[in-house]
């Protein structure tokens, strides 16, 4: 046997040697790095969606009362991901009637959104209520969503008109004014919505029931003594007429007590001279 072949067979086995203890490291190393990841994997899907929630972001309406949402939401302090149910909280959240729609959203892993959308006032009204007279709000539907002006929502009664007439029992939250409103409950929010300036004109609108399901209006503009008399549709055009009608009638000094719209041209009334 040559040199050179002794020599081959010496290198081989050392060579085989270190080709496999070159592959279990790899093993290792492979195994350490899946178990890592394994690891990493049950954090973030298993052990940090169950741990208490991180943040609980409520937006929409600023003056909302937190802890009251939080609680109808059905979120404490121990609640999580994985704990919390949307739907569920989003139906106890509009169990409040200052609550038009919600949305509860979930962010993995470990925090949740709630987007609030309050109620629009179309109007107030005045109630007696354990014998003290309280202001009562009601959107478009006539829903009755708030009654008395508590904290910041002594704002949202300074900024819709005074809709007297409209009740005929105590209000209770939740209820709703008769169907018959509902048209004029839609156009003042949406003179509130397009022209607040021309619905601060006018003090109080009052409903002058003429028959079970018949009515007309009464307006008490704000810088004048002079009654209008309108049919049961108030809309802009007509309110912006009836401004100017009732600006040239004040700015000549006539002597009028009330000015009709019904018929749709204007026609008014001359105060009665005092006697004496």
């Amino acid at each position: 046997m040559s040199d050179e072949h002794i020599f081959a067979e010496e290198i081989l086995p050392v060579q085989s040697a270190t080709a496999a203890g070159v592959e279990r490291a790899i093993r290792w190393l492979i195994l350490i790095i899946m178990a890592l990841l394994g690891g990493e994997l049950l954090w973030l899907l298993v052990i940090i969606p169950g741990l208490p929630l991180s943040r609980v972001e409520i937006t929409g309406i600023p003056e909302m009362d937190k802890p009251l949402v939080l609680e109808k939401a059905g979120i404490g302090p121990r609640s999580s991901y994985l704990t919390v149910d949307s739907r569920r909280a989003e139906r106890g959240i509009k169990t409040l009637y200052q609550i038009e729609s919600v949305q509860v959203i979930k962010h993995f892993p470990n925090s949740v959104e709630i987007i609030l959308k309050g109620r629009i006032a179309a109007a107030q009204s005045f109630a007696v209520i354990q014998g003290k007279v309280c202001p009562v709000l009601f959107d478009r539907q006539g829903l009755i969503f708030m009654i008395g002006p508590t904290g910041q929502h002594r704002d949202a009664f300074q900024s819709v008109p005074i809709l007297s007439g409209v009740m005929d029992t105590e209000p209770v939250l939740g209820i709703r004014l008769s169907p018959l409103f509902h048209a004029l409950l839609v156009n003042l929010e949406l003179i509130h919505t397009s022209a607040p300036e021309l619905l601060a004109t006018i003090s109080e609108i009052r409903i002058n029931r003429k028959a079970f399901d018949v009515y007309d209006l009464i307006l008490y503009p704000v810088h004048s003594r002079i009654r209008v008399h309108v049919g049961a549709e108030l809309n802009e055009d007509m309110l912006r007429y009836v401004m100017l009608i009732l600006n040239v009638c004040v700015s000549r000094g006539d002597k009028i007590e009330e000015i009709d719209f019904r018929t749709g041209i204007a026609s008014y009334t001359i105060k009665e001279a005092s006697s004496g």
